[in-house]
């Protein structure tokens, strides 16, 4: 009975050995049927896609110094030459998986009939197929295939005219390819467990080497495995691994390549696996290390604006080199970190750094006392707090900046002019009717009344800045704030998020360059900002005025060491040099006889710098915005949990009710002074420019 219903699947199997053998070494005895026809139409275009089909490969992210920084990667794979590859492990997939590969064609006619034979039988069902088929096989679902789950489905379907077509190509491979190069690539694309591909990441996934210095029982082991990566899985299903791992062995000693005593002693040989693998790096910017995860990201996010796509970043096997440098990065972090503990409890510390230029403004850190990751509980957040417009409770007085400027320009004032400044007023809101209330404000502090721009300017009176911004008037003052270096800011709305269009609510469906035109408090700083941006406009300034856009990458390679073009924006001219020079000297102040002084004097700083702090209305946010030398800086420290409260100073600074809340020369900038007093030990400054006589008084 056994014998009468095997028959007819004995009978289809020899047809469709015969099928194959004929299909691929006599394709005109397959007539023009439609068969025939679905093979041909297809052959040519699979070919050329294996031609053109780069596989996916790590990119690799790295400092200034070429020192690596993250990964990038949908498929963990390390290319190698068949020179790279050990001779055990040629010795171990060819043994079990195509004894006759160094012999045959693409194909093995006798593989053919032998499974044919075998599956008549009712056992379970061989392939027959060679190495080089498989390597079509694996190479059309893992590279040419990727992401068209249709197509990858098409690609292992049990059908004659798949294993005709795959035949077929893999004929062509054989005629023009050597077989080096045949298992080599095989050997590169197929998939072991866990996401990793190819046998340079799984000789260091699974053993922590190379794939030139595996021995016989690691090449046994991910031999075994690419017939069935989660069957084998060593650390899955160690007992199936085991087992497959000693019959590869078994076929090494069968097919000659390996002797018996030496065989002996492998399968006596535990697994030797790492510990808790496979060991694969991560594939995006939250493996990053702590003080470079949000600079990484803000380079994954430049290059993707620059035209990169997120799956061409991923898998072009590029060398992306940035502009991070290692011992600023590292040295602002350790500052941030010791003002304001990482897992400290609603309260976030954001620290950026650019160096100047005319042609460039190359990013130099950004870090935060949270990590760039996933888990709350370590203080972690996988929003970049850094480039975008993170710090939702605004950067306070440091915004007087722009109405400073803006004023420089209209000539509205010079440094040495006089501005009103009560302890008090209240104004009118620009547009107003008869129901909008007066915005009025108050002096924190006694100033002198009036007061200079350049005295204004280092001990941040407000009225006299709301005056200023009042007879300047709110659109110059944002476009000010735009042309030095908000440009992403004010796109986003009054929460810092993209403008919701279906929100009823200007606050929420405008861009804060549209809902401040008649907001006064606009020069106070209460809007969502970018740290940023914020370091961008010291740079604007400290640049002659020349704004470039924040670049984060020095160059990209690709994976032939290639240089790969990325698209840049142009630098601009926003104001004269004359102005920023004087603004530069009228904020050269602040850690004189300004608002950060004290702070200054305790940590014992005495370099030349600019800087400009700013404390929001309940002290929820405090800044410091400045620069020193070549580098162009923002600290601020800002609420960031769901129950935002005002900011106390101590140690380490923290939510309460102190009653005197935070400052930015306070909290804010003694980070700068940590960080760029051993930055600059030893070193001179660079002195600051002086202020340009047109703009020492209104005009």
């Amino acid at each position: 009975m056994q014998l009468s219903r095997n028959v007819p699947r004995f009978l289809g199997s020899c047809a469709l050995a015969g099928v194959l053998v004929a299909g691929v070494l006599a394709p005109i005895a397959m007539g023009a049927g439609v068969l025939s026809n679905q093979v041909s139409d297809s052959v040519d275009s699979i070919s050329a896609s294996l031609a053109t089909s780069e596989q996916p490969l790590v990119t690799t992210v790295t400092d200034r110094a070429g020192n690596p920084i993250a990964t990038l990667f949908d498929q963990y794979r390390l290319p190698v030459t068949y020179d790279q590859i050990a001779p055990t492990m040629t010795a171990a997939i060819v043994s079990v998986e195509d004894r006759r590969f160094w012999s045959e064609g693409g194909v093995d006619p006798k593989g053919m009939v032998r499974a044919a034979l075998h599956d008549s039988s009712g056992g379970s069902t061989q392939g027959g197929s060679t190495i080089t088929q498989q390597y079509v096989k694996n190479y059309l679902i893992n590279v040419v295939d990727r992401t068209n789950k249709a197509a990858q489905f098409s690609d292992r379907a049990d059908t004659l005219a798949r294993k005709l077509r795959e035949a077929k190509i893999a004929v062509q491979l054989g005629q023009t390819q050597s077989k080096q190069d045949i298992i080599t690539g095989y050997l590169d694309v197929v998939e072991f467990a866990g996401n990793v591909y190819g046998v340079g990441a799984a000789a260091q996934a699974y053993f922590h080497t190379t794939p030139d210095k595996l021995n016989v029982q690691q090449a046994a082991l991910l031999a075994g495995m690419v017939n069935n990566p989660n069957l084998y899985n060593p650390y899955t299903h160690p007992q199936q691994a085991l087992q497959r791992r000693n019959t590869v062995i078994d076929d090494m000693v069968t097919n000659r390549m390996l002797a018996a005593p030496d065989a002996a002693i492998a399968e006596a040989s535990p697994l030797g696996v790492v510990d808790n693998g496979p060991d694969i790096p991560s594939s995006s910017c939250l493996g990053a290390p702590a003080d470079a995860g949000f600079f990484c990201a803000y380079a994954e996010s430049y290059l993707q604006q620059a035209g990169f796509s997120a799956d061409r970043l991923e898998t072009g096997g590029y060398t992306i080199r940035t502009t991070m440098d290692p011992v600023v990065s590292q040295t602002v972090k350790n500052a941030v970190d010791a003002n304001v503990p990482t897992t400290q409890d609603g309260v976030a510390n954001t620290f950026a750094v650019i160096s100047p230029g005319q042609n460039t403004h190359e990013v130099l850190a950004m870090v935060a006392n949270r990590n760039y990751g996933t888990d709350p509980a370590q203080g972690e957040t996988s929003t970049n707090i850094v480039s975008g417009a993170g710090n939702v409770f605004g950067a306070g007085s440091s915004f007087k900046i722009f109405t400073s400027a803006a004023a420089l320009e209209a000539g509205k004032a010079g440094l040495d002019t006089p501005l009103p400044n009560p302890g008090g007023q209240c104004f009118t809101q620009p547009g107003a009717n008869r129901y909008t209330p007066p915005y009025c404000i108050q002096n924190d502090g006694t100033y002198g009344d009036p007061i200079s721009l350049r005295d204004g300017l280092a001990t941040s009176p407000n009225v006299a800045f709301v005056n200023l911004e009042q007879e300047v008037g709110l659109p110059a003052v944002l476009d000010m704030a735009r042309r030095l270096g908000l440009r992403n800011t004010l796109n986003t709305n009054d929460a810092g998020a993209t403008p919701d269009p279906k929100s009823s609510s200007t606050q929420y469906n405008e861009p804060q360059s549209q809902y401040f035109q008649n907001k006064l408090s606009f020069t106070l700083g209460d809007s969502p900002v970018s740290p940023l941006e914020m370091a961008n406009v010291s740079a604007t300034l400290m640049s002659g005025g020349m704004w470039c856009p924040p670049n984060p990458i020095l160059s990209v390679t690709d994976r032939f060491g290639k240089p790969v073009p990325v698209k840049q924006q142009g630098c601009e001219q926003v104001v004269p040099p004359g102005l920023a020079n004087s603004l530069e000297a009228g904020l050269s102040q602040d850690t004189i006889t300004g608002t950060s002084a004290q702070a200054a004097r305790a940590a014992g700083w005495g370099h030349q710098d600019i800087g400009k702090t700013g404390t929001t209305q309940q002290s929820e946010s405090v800044a410091f915005v400045g620069g020193v030398d070549n580098y162009a800086v923002s600290s601020m420290v800002f609420a960031d949990g769901p129950h935002p409260a005002e900011i106390c100073p101590g140690t380490p600074v923290h939510l309460g009710s102190c009653g005197h809340g935070a400052f930015g020369g306070t909290v804010a900038a003694p980070p700068y002074f940590h960080a760029f007093s051993q930055l600059l030990a030893g070193k001179p400054d660079t002195g600051i420019p002086q202020p340009d006589p047109a703009y020492l008084n209104a005009r």
